[in-house]
C-alpha cells in the first residue's frame, strides 16, 4: 500500500461554519493573527469560502448558512453552553504578546496564559461565535 500522506505545507486544515463569517474573518485576522488568503463572497452577505493563514498553517471557513449538505453538519457552537467537539492549538512565538493583543480585540479569556507541566506556555480563548483557541509555544514535533 502506498503512503496516503501527501506533502503540503501542512497536511491538517481544520474547517470552521460561522454564523456571521465576515466579522469572524475580521475579528480572527485582528485578534489571533490570522492572514487573508482567499475569500470567496457569496450572495446575501454570505462567505462562500474562506482560507485564512497562519505560519504554514491554515484554516478554511464559510457561513453557516451557506447551502449545500457540509452546513448540515458542520455548525458553530450553539448558544448558551457554546460547549465545542473539538478545539484548535495554533504554536505561537510569544504566548503573552499574543495573549495581550487577543485581549484587547475582545476575546474571550478562558485561561490565562500559563506553564504547562508537559513543557511550554499556552492560554485558551473564545473567538467570536465560541470557538474554542489555545495558542502556545510548545511544538508536538520538536
Amino acid at each position: 500500500m502506498s503512503d496516503p500522506v501527501k506533502a503540503p505545507r501542512t497536511t491538517v486544515v481544520p474547517a470552521l461554519r460561522y454564523r456571521d463569517a465576515p466579522k469572524a474573518i475580521e475579528f480572527l485576522c485582528n485578534a489571533f493573527g490570522f492572514t487573508r488568503h482567499m475569500v470567496v463572497e457569496g450572495e446575501d452577505n454570505l462567505t462562500a469560502h474562506a482560507q485564512l493563514s497562519f505560519g504554514n498553517g491554515m484554516i478554511m471557513l464559510g457561513s453557516e448558512d451557506n447551502k449545500g449538505v457540509y452546513g448540515t453538519w458542520v455548525r458553530p457552537p450553539e448558544r448558551p453552553f457554546l460547549v465545542n467537539t473539538q478545539g484548535l492549538y495554533v504554536i505561537v512565538a510569544d504566548v503573552d504578546a499574543h495573549h495581550a493583543k487577543a485581549k484587547r480585540a475582545g476575546a474571550e479569556i478562558l485561561l490565562a496564559p500559563k506553564n504547562e507541566e508537559y513543557g511550554g506556555r499556552s492560554y485558551t480563548a473564545r473567538d467570536t461565535e465560541g470557538h474554542v483557541w489555545t495558542f502556545g509555544d510548545y511544538d508536538p514535533f520538536a
